[in-house]
C-alpha cells in the first residue's frame, strides 16, 4: 500500500512551496466550493480545496501533483482550520499524494477480484517499464501505487491513471495504454475489451434483454 506519511518538511521544501497560494483561476474554483456550504460550515470544503491545491501543484510541476506540508498549511489557513485537521484528511484519503509523483500516477488495484484476474501480471508489467512502488521513474513519467478496491470488480483487472480508469486489462492492453500516454496521446478509457461498452456481460446481456433498446415494463410478467 501507499506510504501515507508526508514528505519531510525541509528548508528546501519551504523554499519551493512556502509562498504557495491559489492562482486567480484556482481561487475562483476554491471560493465556489466554499460557497456550496452554509455560513459556519466552510470547513466542509476541505477535501475539494486539497484536491484543487494538488492540481495546481501538478500544473506547476507538470506531474499529477502532490501536497507538500506548506501547501497543506495554506489550505488550513484558507479555511481557518488547525493544520493537523487538514493533515488528517490529506493522509487518510488515497486521492491525495503525500510525496512527489510522476506525470502519470498508475494505481493498480490488487484486491481479490483484480488479483484473481491477473493484477500481479499488471504490476509486473509496470515494473518491467522501470516503475517502483512509491517512486518516480527515472524519466519522470510514472509513479506506481498498489491500491485497494476501486469498484470495478466486474471489469477486473483495472488501473486508475490520473483521473481515468482502464479496465479488462491484459499485459498487452496495459502496454498499449502506457505507450499511448508516453507519446502524449489519450488512449480509450474504461473497458479495453473489444465490443464491450461498460460492465455489461461479455457476449451481451443474458437477462432483461428488452431493456437494451427500450424501457421495457416487466411488471405484468412478474
Amino acid at each position: 500500500m501507499a506510504d501515507r506519511t508526508p514528505a519531510p518538511d525541509t528548508p528546501e521544501l519551504r523554499a519551493r512551496w512556502g509562498d504557495f497560494a491559489f492562482t486567480k483561476a484556482y481561487k475562483a474554483k476554491a471560493d465556489r466550493e466554499i460557497a456550496k456550504y452554509p455560513e459556519g460550515r466552510q470547513k466542509s470544503a476541505v477535501m475539494a480545496l486539497l484536491d484543487l491545491a494538488q492540481r495546481q501543484v501538478g500544473d506547476e510541476t507538470e506531474t499529477q501533483g502532490w501536497l507538500p506540508i506548506p501547501v497543506i498549511e495554506y489550505v488550513a489557513s484558507y479555511l481557518d482550520m488547525p493544520v493537523i485537521r487538514v493533515l488528517e484528511v490529506a493522509t487518510f484519503y488515497f486521492m491525495y499524494n503525500m510525496k512527489p509523483v510522476g506525470k502519470f500516477h498508475v494505481q493498480v488495484c490488487g484486491t481479490t477480484p483484480c488479483m484473481l484476474r491477473g493484477s500481479d501480471d499488471i504490476i509486473d508489467a509496470c515494473k518491467a517499464r522501470g516503475m517502483k512502488k512509491g517512486h518516480v521513474s527515472e524519466d519522470g513519467l510514472w509513479t506506481l501505487t498498489e491500491v485497494e478496491c476501486m469498484g470495478n470488480c466486474a471489469t477486473a483487472p483495472m488501473v486508475q491513471i490520473n483521473d481515468d480508469n482502464y479496465e479488462d486489462l491484459t499485459v498487452e492492453r496495459l502496454d498499449a495504454v502506457l505507450d499511448a500516454l508516453a507519446k502524449g496521446e489519450q488512449p480509450k478509457t474504461g473497458t479495453q475489451e473489444p465490443g464491450r461498452h461498460t460492465s455489461e456481460p461479455s457476449g451481451g446481456p443474458t437477462t432483461l434483454k428488452e431493456m437494451v433498446t427500450e424501457n421495457h415494463d416487466y411488471r405484468g410478467e412478474w
